[in-house]
């Protein structure tokens, strides 16, 4: 959310930015919330010339009653004043909120280096690391692998749940875990302080993390209450910090969160729609960064770049990937992917996303920091460490085998057993 102030100020900057994003549709918001916000301050001007109205009345009143003159017409004027105030302060009440709902729907200013662009096929490839090998043996896809190696029980599921869930079971539920456990661990060495936050939040928290359109399309309510399934742990986790004024000395606030995520969405790609790849439930390694805004772009790099070191542990080749401005989120002021390699479709495919939201989250959740003279918004910041299934999709498909058997990634072994190698069962 942007700061009223600024787009007071730069009303034209903002309509750039709108540009942009190529949401052009949004560009009326900017002209109404200036004359909401214009009407809001006449009625406060309005309340507070009444309030001192009512101050000067009260004081004649009282001079008038010592003298012993008639006040009967001030005493009518007197009582009319706060019936006026209350009509003016019921009306601001309703402007407030049409204020709120036109900051919320208005994106985030975008950083200067992200490349303009309508949409995620003009995302901007920034890096690749690893060689993309494509062996001369076949790869089976990941779900016809999972079910060979005896890991995946879709039909049950289905019965149970309805598309878009799964069972993992043995030896592949078990590489599911330890790759959580390995990215919570790597985490740690970075340090991160670990979390594991609640999997429901109140819908001012999903307000505050991120736009109308992205809860309606992501978040399942639960039915009767105030609570809705988190679609990642960064709802809760920002969400923590709510109403809070954080003393500067704790910055930056770095931590890394496991959590199950669910999501409404499943969507319609072709191929990557039988499977693992996009569901309604999965889990997830997070981190997320609260820190002074001239650092965030920083944190922003080396967020980024733990991932990488996660999935290239993993035997895992990815790229990185630069969202471009109309492949961003309304809070994102820049994004970037990192996709794994499938050598079974010889194409890289997304298993994690790191954004950075500058002061968005923070003003709309109130968050501030002081440093004991000023208070200021935080920038916030998150990053997948690794998500599973997808994660273990790119697993599956760079360590498999010519008999179809797995190699287990040296740094999931220890979580593993010592297990080397996961073989067809017969």
């Amino acid at each position: 959310m942007l700061d009223l102030k600024f787009i007071r100020e730069n009303p034209e900057l903002v309509k750039e930015n709108i540009r942009k994003k190529f949401q052009d549709e949004k560009i009326a918001l900017v002209d109404k919330l200036l004359e909401t916000d214009k009407k809001h301050r006449e009625l406060l001007q309005k309340s507070q010339s009444l309030r001192h109205e009512r101050n000067k009345v009260s004081a004649e009143i009282a001079a008038l009653k010592k003298e012993g003159k008639d006040v009967s017409d001030l005493m009518e004027k007197a009582k009319q004043i706060p019936e006026d105030i209350k009509k003016i302060e019921e009306t601001q009440k309703q402007l407030e909120e049409e204020i709120r709902n036109y900051l919320y729907q208005i994106p985030n200013i975008i950083h200067e280096s992200v490349p303009i662009g309508k949409d995620d096929s003009e995302n901007v490839e920034l890096e690749k690391i690893g060689e993309p090998v494509v062996p001369d043996y076949e790869i089976l896809h990941h779900a016809e692998l999972a079910e060979k190696l005896g890991g995946v029980d879709f039909e049950s599921a289905r019965d149970t749940s309805g598309h878009g869930f799964y069972y993992l079971t043995g030896d592949l539920a078990m590489m599911h875990s330890a790759m959580l456990a390995f990215a919570r661990d790597y985490m740690i060495k970075q340090g991160f302080k670990y979390v594991i936050p609640p999997f429901m939040i109140r819908r001012k928290v999903v307000e505050g993390v991120m736009s109308f359109a992205e809860m309606d399309a992501m978040m399942y309510k639960i039915e009767g209450e105030d609570l809705y399934l988190i679609g990642t742990s960064e709802h809760s986790m920002i969400g923590r910090y709510i109403g809070r004024t954080v003393d500067e000395k704790q910055l930056p606030i770095t931590l890394t969160s496991y959590s199950p995520c669910f999501r409404k969405e499943v969507g319609s790609h072709g191929i990557e729609e039988k499977g693992l790849y996009r569901l309604h439930q999965f889990e997830k390694q997070e981190m997320i960064v609260i820190c002074k805004p001239h650092e965030s772009y920083e944190w922003y790099e080396k967020m980024l770049q733990y991932t990488v070191d996660v999935f290239r542990a993993l035997n895992v080749p990815v790229r990185k990937l630069e969202c471009c401005s109309g492949d961003l989120a309304d809070l994102k002021a820049k994004s970037a992917d990192v996709e794994a390699w499938s050598p079974r479709q010889k194409k890289y495919f997304e298993v994690g996303s790191c954004s950075n939201l500058t002061e968005a989250q923070a003003r709309r959740l109130k968050i501030r920091v002081t440093d004991g003279k000023e208070k200021y918004y935080p920038h916030t910041l998150n990053n997948t460490v690794l998500a599973s299934p997808r994660a273990l999709i790119a697993v599956l498909e760079n360590n498999q085998n010519v008999d179809f058997s797995v190699t287990i990634p040296e740094a999931l072994r220890p979580y593993m057993g010592g297990k080397e190698k996961i073989v067809p069962v017969k």
